[in-house]
């Protein structure tokens, strides 16, 4: 091999090792150079905090540490708008006072009575306390007439308690209600007006009977 050969691929060979040392010399440099800004400028933010007084540093230092995070998006689609004029959803509850549940009345007692009528059909109906039989049998379209009013002054609401033991349980007829009875169609030993009935709770259950015809004398018949 001749010398100038040799040469000239001696000095391809330096050539390539310039250029790999170049380029290596090249990436550390630059990899140094950003190390050193990077330093240079925690060290700068350092001195900085250290400026600042202890109650403003805390709160810079506690979120310079505190990694940053994102949180997911408030839903609120299923918010109704109010229509115009109405108050917002849950706006009576909020406004609303409280109140006492231990003071509210306690309500009326549900008691059922049992009325059979003249087809004997029965008839269970729920009724409050107090209320008597004639007010119910008219309030239900039951036939019962009640020519009086209720005054105790005729025969027209007479009914026939079914069970002895519910008969007893009631207060003793006065002699006013005797005496209508005395008028009555088909008296009983059970037999009472319904306009003097009144539901309690030992009621409760009662069952009577409308009987097949009733007779209108009233007590003004027999004034002279």
């Amino acid at each position: 091999m001749s010398t100038p050969r040799v040469l000239r691929q001696s000095l391809q060979r330096l050539a390539q090792h310039a250029r790999c040392y170049s380029k290596t010399t090249t990436t550390t440099t630059s990899a140094s150079l950003r190390s050193a800004a990077q330093t240079q400028q925690q060290q700068q933010q350092q001195q900085q905090l250290q400026r600042l007084p202890t109650a403003w540093s805390t709160p810079f230092v506690a979120a310079a540490r505190r990694s940053l995070s994102t949180s997911s998006a408030l839903q609120h689609g299923h918010v109704d708008p109010p229509k115009p004029g109405e108050d917002p959803p849950n706006a009576t509850q909020r406004n609303a006072t409280p109140t006492n549940t231990l003071c509210a009345p306690p309500a009326p007692p549900r008691l059922y009575v049992t009325f059979i009528d003249k087809d004997n059909h029965t008839h269970r109906l729920a009724v409050s306390a107090g209320d008597n039989l004639l007010d119910i049998a008219q309030a239900h379209d039951l036939e019962m007439e009640g020519a009086c009013g209720g005054s105790c002054a005729c025969s027209t609401c007479h009914v026939i308690v079914q069970d002895q033991d519910m008969y007893d349980r009631m207060p003793e007829p006065d002699d006013d209600e005797n005496d209508m009875l005395d008028l009555a169609f088909g008296l009983t030993e059970t037999s009472r007006l319904g306009c003097q009935v009144h539901m309690t709770k030992e009621l409760d259950g009662l069952v009577v009977k409308l009987p097949s015809m009733t007779r209108n004398l009233q007590a003004s018949d027999f004034k002279s």
